[in-house]
């Protein structure tokens, strides 16, 4: 009521205000006019405020009304007295006037500063005050925060350290032999002719260990699927049961052990050290597989382990049920130790032993239908008799020179001796491979591959092609990348032998030799590096 009460005086003091003809100056009227206005503004901020701010402008205000008062006495003087005031007088009370007009607006200045200044912090305070109260509304409780942001730090721990790998691999050969059924010999992979074939379709899904994130174990699971799954795992030359492993490429788990610089086990079905080329075609130089790739093992089961000597050499040692059995069929247990070596950064040397018994002691039952016993379809109880008790060893090396970034050389040699039993006449193979590869540009590359094999067969049969002969093979591919993961391959391959060996035609009728001409196209995608 008080600030009403100032504002009601200061409005009727209003009708006192001198007109324009007044001996006061303009400047006087509009100093007393913008007075009045400051006055009542003043008046209604200050009753938001208590203390000594308040005091302040209640103090400020008495001074403004008091001057008003003293303004409209004088500005209203007996008409005797302003008839016979002399004009000094009036200059006089003028500048009285406007001197303390310009102190009571310096007061009201400083006043209004420091409401300013009260009212801003008062309103930040404020403010942070309802961005608090919200954000506790909001703002899920600190346990929960915690939990979430563990469990999505599992989630991309996971997908940082697992690789999820898909590859597909087509091809289109002819062969000029017109071979009867269209059957390339001796070809591992590539084996139809004058037909688009799929060489194989693989699913990679790999989480390997990373000791130096604290993680020692690992797993990989590769599936594969076409006509590679019966030269491996699919066939029954090489299983007991093929239709339980047939798309099953890869399968073992790992962990690393803290003993030394760390000792890496595996468990399962992994595919074999032995030889320089591997299962997927863009792992390697050429589109087909060697004649020494198809002697070899592709595989095993069971255990292995591998220790790092020193930074420049490792050593391996395999436990497992034969050459190429993810079940065992004759209760032997094969074994192998492999050297690698690595003197520089451009050489690198591979030397691997193995020895086992791999003759069957047991029939296979294949196509089964219904289980004679109580167990599972295809497990055979029918022994062989006598056992073979003969053993197979395996000497395997090769070596990898890199001459420059863009030319690579590759030397490999074998030998393979058998027997069926411990004193039967043995069966054996030896021989050699060398490779090149010249890369022109990031997209096109050339390889050569020649490979020389003398199989000895044995009255019992033979380790490979199953006949004595000398076997040579020479290839030429072209390489073009179109897109990284997208590669197109046209080869050349001439294979030919001392004996007729290769498919005519006409059936019954062989030749020496064999020219084939292949075009592969290949696409792979996922965040596995090198090869796979």
């Amino acid at each position: 009521m008080r600030e009403e009460h100032i504002i009601s005086e200061a409005s009727e003091s209003d009708h006192s205000l001198p007109k324009p003809g007044h001996r006061l100056t303009r400047r006087a009227c509009r100093c007393i006019g913008r007075l009045r206005l400051w006055i009542a503004l003043t008046f209604a901020l200050s009753s938001l405020f208590v203390g000594s701010e308040m005091a302040k402008a209640q103090t400020s205000q008495s001074a403004k009304v008091e001057a008003l008062t003293q303004l409209g006495h004088d500005r209203h003087p007996a008409p005797e007295e302003k008839a016979n005031e002399p004009n000094s007088e009036s200059t006089e009370r003028e500048a009285r006037l406007l001197k303390r007009i310009e102190e009571l607006e310096r007061r009201l200045a400083e006043v209004e500063a420091k409401l300013g200044q009260r009212s801003s912090v008062a309103t930040d305070a404020e403010i942070a005050q309802g961005m608090n109260a919200t954000a506790n509304v909001d703002a899920p409780p600190p346990s929960t925060e915690r939990k979430d942001d563990e469990e999505n730090r599992q989630v991309l721990e996971f997908f940082r350290g697992t690789t999820l790998n898909l590859l597909f691999d087509g091809y289109y050969s002819y062969n000029f032999n017109r071979p009867a059924g269209g059957v390339n010999l001796l070809h591992s992979y590539d084996v139809s002719s004058n037909s688009f074939s799929l060489n194989q379709a693989a699913i990679v899904i790999e989480r390997a260990p990373d000791v130096e994130r604290g993680r020692r174990f690992g797993v990989r699971l590769d599936l594969q699927f076409g006509q590679a799954t019966e030269t491996l795992q699919g066939n029954a030359a090489n299983e007991m049961r093929p239709q339980v492993y047939r798309n099953l490429w890869q399968a073992y788990g790992t962990y690393v052990f803290d003993i030394g610089r760390g000792l890496t086990v595996d468990f399962g079905k992994w595919a074999s050290s032995f030889g320089y080329e591997t299962t997927y075609t863009k792992d390697n130089f050429n589109y087909s597989r060697s004649l020494l790739f198809a002697a070899l093992p592709a595989y095993h089961f069971g255990m292995r382990a591998s220790y790092p000597i020193n930074d420049r050499a490792s050593v391996t040692y395999y436990l497992v049920n034969g050459l190429q059995q993810s079940e065992d069929f004759n209760g032997f247990k094969s074994q192998a130790v492999l050297l690698s070596l690595k003197p520089s950064s451009r050489l690198t040397s591979q030397f691997n032993y193995y020895v086992g018994r791999e003759g069957r002691d047991r029939a296979p039952v294949l196509n089964p239908e219904f289980a004679s016993l109580p167990t599972q379809p295809g497990l055979s109880t029918d022994i062989v008799r006598p056992i073979p008790t003969g053993r197979y060893h395996i000497l395997d090396t090769y070596h990898t020179i890199k001459a420059s970034n863009r030319l690579i050389f590759a030397i490999q040699a074998d030998y393979i001796i058998g027997r069926v039993f411990e004193n039967s006449p043995p069966a054996s193979l030896w021989g050699g491979a060398g490779y090149i590869r010249y890369q022109v540009n990031p997209k096109l590359a050339f390889a050569g591959r020649f490979e020389y094999i003398s199989e000895k067969a044995s009255p019992l049969g033979g380790l490979f092609s199953g006949i004595t002969q000398a076997l040579k093979e020479h290839t030429i591919t072209a390489e073009y990348a179109l897109t990284d993961g997208f590669l197109w391959r046209a080869e050349y391959r001439r294979d030919f032998s001392n004996q007729p060996f290769f498919l005519t035609e006409r059936p019954g009728e062989l030749k020496r030799s064999q020219n084939i001409v292949t075009f592969g196209l290949l696409w792979w995608i996922g965040r596995k590096e090198g090869a796979w």
